[in-house]
């Protein structure tokens, strides 16, 4: 399933939204449901969620990794993550593109899902995807709107 999502954040320079989203206080703080946000090696993070958005409930365990990182215009975002529901294993690029109003953030994933997961369709899961994105992003707006 493939999942592409664009955010605006405006009037926040680039390298503003680069460093609040390499720090790991602000992304657990911005990661919705998130429980744990554990460093266990450089851009590695162990991480639980609960998540509870329409057909999709549960506690997921993953690990997250930032890799290909090219300050401030892009990194791939590695998650896989496991709960009762299914598993997920999604590969992100992500791009930072400073624009007249602020900082554009371009996502682009590649998600594989099982169990419940890919049985609810890709549809659902898009949407379900997407707002868990949007509330992240809107989260990482305002913890970097105090940086500003």
């Amino acid at each position: 399933m493939n999942i592409e999502h664009t955010y605006t954040f405006k009037g926040i320079p680039r390298e503003v939204i680069w460093r609040t989203i390499q720090d790991k206080e602000v992304l657990q703080r911005a990661l919705p449901g998130c429980k744990s946000f554990v460093e266990v090696a450089e851009d590695a993070f162990a991480s639980e969620l609960g998540i509870s958005i329409g057909p999709v409930k549960g506690i997921f365990t993953g690990d997250v990794r930032q890799v290909d990182k090219n300050e401030p215009e892009s990194y791939r975002l590695l998650v896989k993550g496991k709960g009762k529901p299914g598993e997920i294993d999604a590969d992100a690029n992500m791009f930072l593109e400073e624009i007249e109003e602020g900082t554009r953030l371009q996502c682009s994933a590649e998600v594989k899902l099982t169990g419940v997961l890919a049985s609810v369709g890709q549809r659902v899961m898009s949407g379900v995807a997407k707002v868990v994105l949007g509330q992240f992003f809107k989260e990482i707006d305002k913890e970097a709107k105090q940086l500003v």
